[in-house]
């Protein structure tokens, strides 16, 4: 299995970006990926999810109305759209999977697989 993210940089405030999470080496009819963050000095958090299961589920509240996700089974990815950027969103951006249950979770140490993360930095 393997989870490859890509799409950061660096944005201005206000700005929008893309991150995708290629994924291989498991079936993309039954799944949940998450996003999560860590910015420098504080703790992982969950952002956002999306399962097979149950559709997209919000963790941080500090991105409602500004992030989305999607998936294309398709191409086995799940996008994070990322508008409204503020400096507060800057971190490496980590996908996971959870192919076990198909569940999205907010507790990273539910997930069985980790992409490698992707820096985005958002200035002022």
């Amino acid at each position: 299995v393997q989870l490859q993210a890509s799409g950061g940089g660096l944005v201005q405030a206000g700005g929008s970006l893309r991150l995708s999470c290629a994924a291989s080496g498991f079936s993309f009819d039954d799944y949940a990926i998450g996003w999560f963050r860590q910015a420098p000095g504080r703790e992982r958090e969950a952002v956002l999810c999306i399962s097979s299961s149950d559709g997209s589920t919000y963790y941080a509240d500090s991105v409602k109305g500004r992030f989305t996700i999607s998936s294309d089974n398709a191409k086995n990815t799940v996008y994070l759209q990322m508008n409204s950027l503020k400096p507060e969103d800057t971190a490496v951006y980590y996908c996971a999977a959870e192919i076990t249950y198909y569940y999205c979770s907010g507790y990273g140490w539910k997930y069985d697989y980790w992409g490698q993360g992707t820096l985005v930095t958002v200035s002022s």
